[in-house]
Protein backbone atom coordinates (compact mmCIF):
# COMPACT_ATOMS: atom_id res chain seq x y z
CA UNK A 1 0.00 0.00 0.00
CA UNK A 2 1.34 3.44 -0.94
CA UNK A 3 0.34 6.76 0.57
CA UNK A 4 1.04 9.43 -2.03
CA UNK A 5 -0.56 12.36 -0.24
CA UNK A 6 0.52 13.15 3.28
CA UNK A 7 -1.77 14.85 5.78
CA UNK A 8 -0.13 18.07 6.99
CA UNK A 9 -1.57 19.91 9.95
CA UNK A 10 -0.63 23.52 10.53
CA UNK A 11 1.36 22.50 13.62
CA UNK A 12 3.35 19.95 11.62
CA UNK A 13 3.99 22.53 8.91
CA UNK A 14 5.24 25.07 11.45
CA UNK A 15 7.54 22.56 13.18
CA UNK A 16 8.97 21.25 9.89
CA UNK A 17 9.61 24.82 8.77
CA UNK A 18 11.48 25.57 11.98
CA UNK A 19 13.59 22.42 11.63
CA UNK A 20 15.04 23.91 8.46
CA UNK A 21 16.83 26.45 10.68
CA UNK A 22 19.53 24.75 12.79
CA UNK A 23 19.57 27.54 15.37
CA UNK A 24 15.80 27.40 16.00
CA UNK A 25 14.80 27.10 19.65
CA UNK A 26 11.17 26.04 19.24
CA UNK A 27 9.90 29.31 20.72
CA UNK A 28 8.56 30.54 17.40
CA UNK A 29 6.63 27.34 16.70
CA UNK A 30 5.25 27.52 20.24
CA UNK A 31 4.03 31.05 19.62
CA UNK A 32 2.22 30.08 16.42
CA UNK A 33 0.75 27.02 18.14
CA UNK A 34 -0.74 29.18 20.90
CA UNK A 35 -2.09 31.59 18.30
CA UNK A 36 -3.74 28.73 16.42
CA UNK A 37 -5.50 27.67 19.63
CA UNK A 38 -6.89 31.19 20.08
CA UNK A 39 -8.17 31.16 16.51
CA UNK A 40 -10.01 27.88 17.09
CA UNK A 41 -11.71 29.32 20.18
CA UNK A 42 -12.77 32.41 18.19
CA UNK A 43 -14.04 30.20 15.34
CA UNK A 44 -16.15 28.23 17.81
CA UNK A 45 -17.94 31.39 18.94
CA UNK A 46 -18.22 32.91 15.46
CA UNK A 47 -19.76 29.72 14.09
CA UNK A 48 -22.59 29.82 16.63
CA UNK A 49 -22.93 33.60 16.88
CA UNK A 50 -26.58 33.61 15.84
CA UNK A 51 -27.47 31.03 18.48
CA UNK A 52 -25.96 32.62 21.58
CA UNK A 53 -25.98 36.07 23.12
CA UNK A 54 -22.81 37.28 21.45
CA UNK A 55 -24.16 39.37 18.56
CA UNK A 56 -24.61 43.14 18.71
CA UNK A 57 -22.64 45.92 20.41
CA UNK A 58 -21.63 46.44 24.03
CA UNK A 59 -22.70 50.10 24.03
CA UNK A 60 -19.33 51.84 23.78
CA UNK A 61 -16.90 53.01 21.08
CA UNK A 62 -13.27 51.99 20.60
CA UNK A 63 -10.42 54.46 20.10
CA UNK A 64 -11.32 54.74 16.41
CA UNK A 65 -14.86 55.93 17.18
CA UNK A 66 -16.40 52.63 16.10
CA UNK A 67 -19.08 50.73 17.98
CA UNK A 68 -17.50 47.78 19.77
CA UNK A 69 -19.12 44.43 19.03
CA UNK A 70 -19.41 41.67 21.63
CA UNK A 71 -17.38 39.37 19.40
CA UNK A 72 -14.66 42.05 19.10
CA UNK A 73 -14.18 41.97 22.86
CA UNK A 74 -14.30 38.18 23.01
CA UNK A 75 -11.70 37.74 20.25
CA UNK A 76 -9.44 40.41 21.72
CA UNK A 77 -9.45 38.78 25.14
CA UNK A 78 -8.96 35.23 23.88
CA UNK A 79 -5.89 36.08 21.79
CA UNK A 80 -4.30 37.90 24.72
CA UNK A 81 -5.14 35.09 27.17
CA UNK A 82 -3.77 32.41 24.86
CA UNK A 83 -0.44 34.19 24.42
CA UNK A 84 0.31 36.10 27.62
CA UNK A 85 1.86 33.21 29.57
CA UNK A 86 3.89 31.13 27.10
CA UNK A 87 7.16 33.01 27.48
CA UNK A 88 7.35 33.69 23.74
CA UNK A 89 6.34 37.37 23.74
CA UNK A 90 7.68 40.51 25.38
CA UNK A 91 4.70 42.71 24.47
CA UNK A 92 1.52 42.76 22.40
CA UNK A 93 -0.64 45.43 20.76
CA UNK A 94 -4.23 45.16 19.57
CA UNK A 95 -6.32 47.34 17.30
CA UNK A 96 -8.92 47.44 20.07
CA UNK A 97 -6.56 48.96 22.67
CA UNK A 98 -4.99 52.41 22.66
CA UNK A 99 -1.71 51.43 24.33
CA UNK A 100 0.56 48.38 24.21
CA UNK A 101 -0.46 45.25 26.12
CA UNK A 102 2.21 44.17 28.58
CA UNK A 103 2.88 40.60 29.66
CA UNK A 104 1.75 40.07 33.29
CA UNK A 105 4.60 40.20 35.80
CA UNK A 106 4.03 36.59 36.91
CA UNK A 107 4.89 35.25 33.45
CA UNK A 108 8.25 35.14 31.62
CA UNK A 109 8.89 37.34 28.58
CA UNK A 110 10.35 36.27 25.26
CA UNK A 111 11.95 37.66 22.11
CA UNK A 112 8.87 38.20 19.94
CA UNK A 113 6.25 40.93 19.53
CA UNK A 114 2.65 40.33 18.43
CA UNK A 115 0.36 42.91 16.84
CA UNK A 116 -3.17 41.84 15.95
CA UNK A 117 -6.58 42.86 14.72
CA UNK A 118 -8.77 40.41 16.65
CA UNK A 119 -11.82 40.60 14.40
CA UNK A 120 -11.49 42.46 11.12
CA UNK A 121 -14.75 43.34 9.38
CA UNK A 122 -16.70 43.17 12.62
CA UNK A 123 -19.26 45.71 11.36
CA UNK A 124 -20.50 42.81 9.20
CA UNK A 125 -20.93 40.34 12.05
CA UNK A 126 -24.69 40.75 12.47
CA UNK A 127 -25.21 40.28 8.71
CA UNK A 128 -23.32 36.95 8.70
CA UNK A 129 -20.67 38.24 6.26
CA UNK A 130 -17.13 36.82 6.30
CA UNK A 131 -14.90 38.29 9.00
CA UNK A 132 -11.35 37.49 10.07
CA UNK A 133 -8.35 37.79 12.36
CA UNK A 134 -5.07 39.41 11.25
CA UNK A 135 -1.70 39.12 13.02
CA UNK A 136 1.87 40.34 12.65
CA UNK A 137 5.01 39.07 14.45
CA UNK A 138 8.31 40.92 14.95
CA UNK A 139 11.49 40.24 16.89
CA UNK A 140 11.96 42.51 19.89
CA UNK A 141 14.60 45.21 19.56
CA UNK A 142 14.91 46.15 23.23
CA UNK A 143 17.38 44.19 25.32
CA UNK A 144 15.29 42.37 27.91
CA UNK A 145 12.39 42.52 30.35
CA UNK A 146 9.05 44.00 29.40
CA UNK A 147 8.64 45.08 25.81
CA UNK A 148 7.97 48.70 24.92
CA UNK A 149 6.34 50.86 22.29
CA UNK A 150 9.68 50.84 20.46
CA UNK A 151 9.36 47.08 19.96
CA UNK A 152 5.92 47.53 18.40
CA UNK A 153 6.69 50.48 16.11
CA UNK A 154 8.87 48.69 13.57
CA UNK A 155 8.53 49.00 9.78
CA UNK A 156 6.75 46.16 8.05
CA UNK A 157 9.83 44.77 6.32
CA UNK A 158 11.05 43.62 9.75
CA UNK A 159 8.14 41.21 10.22
CA UNK A 160 9.20 37.62 10.80
CA UNK A 161 5.69 36.30 10.18
CA UNK A 162 2.18 37.46 9.43
CA UNK A 163 -1.12 35.86 8.68
CA UNK A 164 -4.87 36.03 8.67
CA UNK A 165 -7.85 33.80 9.30
CA UNK A 166 -11.08 33.92 7.30
CA UNK A 167 -14.19 32.76 9.15
CA UNK A 168 -16.66 31.84 6.43
CA UNK A 169 -18.28 28.86 4.71
CA UNK A 170 -14.96 27.24 5.55
CA UNK A 171 -12.39 28.65 7.95
CA UNK A 172 -8.93 29.24 6.49
CA UNK A 173 -5.64 30.14 8.17
CA UNK A 174 -3.14 31.74 5.78
CA UNK A 175 0.37 32.67 6.92
CA UNK A 176 3.94 33.36 5.87
CA UNK A 177 7.26 33.29 7.67
CA UNK A 178 9.08 34.88 4.76
CA UNK A 179 9.33 31.63 2.80
CA UNK A 180 6.18 31.55 0.71
CA UNK A 181 2.51 31.70 1.65
CA UNK A 182 0.51 28.66 2.75
CA UNK A 183 -3.16 28.16 3.48
CA UNK A 184 -4.82 25.70 5.85
CA UNK A 185 -8.51 24.82 6.02
CA UNK A 186 -10.13 23.84 9.31
CA UNK A 187 -11.62 20.36 9.43
CA UNK A 188 -14.23 20.77 12.20
CA UNK A 189 -14.61 16.99 12.60
CA UNK A 190 -11.07 16.65 13.96
CA UNK A 191 -10.46 20.25 15.04
CA UNK A 192 -7.32 20.64 12.93
CA UNK A 193 -6.16 23.06 10.25
CA UNK A 194 -5.00 20.96 7.29
CA UNK A 195 -2.76 22.16 4.46
CA UNK A 196 -5.05 22.94 1.51
CA UNK A 197 -3.25 25.73 -0.39
CA UNK A 198 0.50 25.15 -0.59
CA UNK A 199 2.78 27.93 -1.83
CA UNK A 200 0.07 30.36 -2.94
CA UNK A 201 1.11 32.56 -5.88
CA UNK A 202 -0.89 35.58 -6.95
CA UNK A 203 -1.34 36.02 -10.75
CA UNK A 204 0.82 38.76 -12.28
CA UNK A 205 -2.36 40.46 -13.50
CA UNK A 206 -5.99 39.88 -12.66
CA UNK A 207 -9.43 40.91 -13.90
CA UNK A 208 -11.03 42.06 -10.64
CA UNK A 209 -10.83 45.36 -8.79
CA UNK A 210 -12.07 45.79 -5.25
CA UNK A 211 -12.86 49.23 -3.81
CA UNK A 212 -15.72 51.05 -2.09
CA UNK A 213 -17.06 53.11 -4.99
CA UNK A 214 -19.49 54.82 -2.64
CA UNK A 215 -16.57 57.13 -1.84
CA UNK A 216 -16.02 58.08 -5.50
CA UNK A 217 -17.01 61.76 -5.15
CA UNK A 218 -14.27 62.32 -2.54
CA UNK A 219 -11.48 60.55 -4.45
CA UNK A 220 -8.59 62.41 -5.99
CA UNK A 221 -8.48 62.72 -9.79
CA UNK A 222 -5.88 59.99 -10.36
CA UNK A 223 -7.98 57.46 -8.47
CA UNK A 224 -11.13 58.41 -10.38
CA UNK A 225 -9.31 58.09 -13.72
CA UNK A 226 -7.90 54.68 -12.81
CA UNK A 227 -11.27 53.18 -11.89
CA UNK A 228 -12.86 54.62 -15.03
CA UNK A 229 -9.98 53.11 -17.02
CA UNK A 230 -10.70 49.67 -15.51
CA UNK A 231 -14.36 50.00 -16.49
CA UNK A 232 -13.64 50.74 -20.15
CA UNK A 233 -13.96 47.99 -22.74
CA UNK A 234 -10.69 47.01 -24.41
CA UNK A 235 -10.06 43.36 -25.30
CA UNK A 236 -6.32 43.92 -25.76
CA UNK A 237 -5.96 44.74 -22.06
CA UNK A 238 -8.72 42.39 -20.83
CA UNK A 239 -10.93 45.28 -19.79
CA UNK A 240 -13.41 45.93 -18.37
CA UNK A 241 -12.48 44.45 -15.02
CA UNK A 242 -15.15 43.03 -12.73
CA UNK A 243 -15.90 44.96 -9.56
CA UNK A 244 -16.07 42.92 -6.34
CA UNK A 245 -16.27 44.53 -2.90
CA UNK A 246 -17.38 42.69 0.23
CA UNK A 247 -16.46 45.37 2.75
CA UNK A 248 -14.56 42.91 4.94
CA UNK A 249 -10.84 43.47 4.27
CA UNK A 250 -9.79 39.91 5.06
CA UNK A 251 -12.33 38.47 2.63
CA UNK A 252 -11.57 40.98 -0.15
CA UNK A 253 -7.80 40.45 0.08
CA UNK A 254 -8.16 36.67 0.36
CA UNK A 255 -10.03 36.66 -2.95
CA UNK A 256 -7.43 39.00 -4.48
CA UNK A 257 -4.61 36.71 -3.34
CA UNK A 258 -6.21 33.67 -4.98
CA UNK A 259 -7.67 35.22 -8.14
CA UNK A 260 -5.46 38.23 -8.76
CA UNK A 261 -6.41 41.83 -9.47
CA UNK A 262 -6.21 44.75 -7.09
CA UNK A 263 -7.63 45.73 -3.70
CA UNK A 264 -7.76 49.47 -2.99
CA UNK A 265 -8.58 51.64 -0.01
CA UNK A 266 -7.37 55.09 -1.07
CA UNK A 267 -7.12 58.30 0.87
CA UNK A 268 -9.61 60.97 -0.15
CA UNK A 269 -10.52 64.57 0.61
CA UNK A 270 -12.20 63.55 3.88
CA UNK A 271 -9.56 61.03 4.98
CA UNK A 272 -6.22 61.96 3.33
CA UNK A 273 -4.43 59.14 5.15
CA UNK A 274 -7.05 56.54 4.36
CA UNK A 275 -8.83 54.50 7.01
CA UNK A 276 -6.90 51.21 7.24
CA UNK A 277 -4.39 50.75 10.05
CA UNK A 278 -0.76 50.39 9.02
CA UNK A 279 0.34 48.14 11.87
CA UNK A 280 -2.69 45.86 12.22
CA UNK A 281 -3.95 45.57 8.63
CA UNK A 282 -1.71 47.01 5.92
CA UNK A 283 1.66 45.65 7.08
CA UNK A 284 0.66 42.02 7.71
CA UNK A 285 -1.41 41.80 4.53
CA UNK A 286 1.33 43.45 2.48
CA UNK A 287 3.92 40.97 3.76
CA UNK A 288 1.68 38.08 2.71
CA UNK A 289 0.92 39.53 -0.71
CA UNK A 290 4.60 40.26 -1.42
CA UNK A 291 5.58 36.75 -0.35
CA UNK A 292 3.03 35.43 -2.86
CA UNK A 293 4.62 37.45 -5.66
CA UNK A 294 2.38 40.49 -5.44
CA UNK A 295 2.93 44.15 -4.64
CA UNK A 296 1.66 46.59 -2.02
CA UNK A 297 1.84 50.38 -1.99
CA UNK A 298 0.37 53.49 -0.37
CA UNK A 299 0.32 55.06 -3.84
CA UNK A 300 3.84 56.46 -3.71
CA UNK A 301 5.83 54.14 -1.44
CA UNK A 302 6.11 50.43 -0.65
CA UNK A 303 3.95 49.80 2.42
CA UNK A 304 6.60 47.68 4.15
CA UNK A 305 9.09 50.57 3.98
CA UNK A 306 6.84 53.04 5.79
CA UNK A 307 8.27 54.15 9.16
CA UNK A 308 5.43 54.04 11.71
CA UNK A 309 4.95 56.93 14.13
CA UNK A 310 2.10 55.55 16.24
CA UNK A 311 0.30 52.28 16.89
CA UNK A 312 -2.93 53.30 15.20
CA UNK A 313 -1.46 55.11 12.19
CA UNK A 314 -3.63 54.97 9.07
CA UNK A 315 -2.55 54.58 5.48
CA UNK A 316 -3.95 54.38 1.95
CA UNK A 317 -3.52 50.85 0.59
CA UNK A 318 -3.24 49.39 -2.90
CA UNK A 319 -2.23 45.74 -3.14
CA UNK A 320 -2.58 42.74 -5.38
CA UNK A 321 -1.17 41.58 -8.71
CA UNK A 322 2.10 43.41 -9.42
CA UNK A 323 1.16 44.61 -12.91
CA UNK A 324 -2.15 45.98 -11.65
CA UNK A 325 -0.57 47.79 -8.71
CA UNK A 326 2.15 49.26 -10.95
CA UNK A 327 -0.50 50.57 -13.34
CA UNK A 328 -2.54 52.00 -10.46
CA UNK A 329 0.52 53.87 -9.13
CA UNK A 330 1.03 55.47 -12.54
CA UNK A 331 -2.48 56.90 -12.45
CA UNK A 332 -2.16 58.04 -8.85
CA UNK A 333 1.13 59.79 -9.59
CA UNK A 334 -0.12 61.34 -12.84
CA UNK A 335 2.31 59.33 -14.98
CA UNK A 336 -0.23 57.28 -16.92
CA UNK A 337 0.03 57.99 -20.65
CA UNK A 338 -2.15 55.16 -21.99
CA UNK A 339 -4.91 56.45 -24.23
CA UNK A 340 -8.47 55.48 -23.27
CA UNK A 341 -10.04 52.65 -25.23
CA UNK A 342 -11.98 53.74 -28.29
Amino acid sequence: MSFKQKVVTIERHIIEGERAHPDASGKFSGLLRDLTLAVKIIWREVSKAGLVNILGTIGRENIHGEQVKKLDVFADEKIYQALDHGGHLCVMASEENEDVLHIPDKYPTGKYVLLYDPLDGSSNIDANVNIGTIFSIYRRITASGKGTMEDCLQPGYKQVASGYVVYGSSTMFVYTTGDGVHGFTLDPSIGEFLLSHENIRIPKRGKIYSVNEGNYRWWHDGMKKYVKYLQEEDKATSRPYSGRYIGSMVADIHRTLLYGGIFMYPGDTRHPDGKLRLMYEANPMSFIVEQAGGKSSNGTERILDVRPSNLHQRTPLFLGSPEDVNECEEFLQGKQTLAPAS
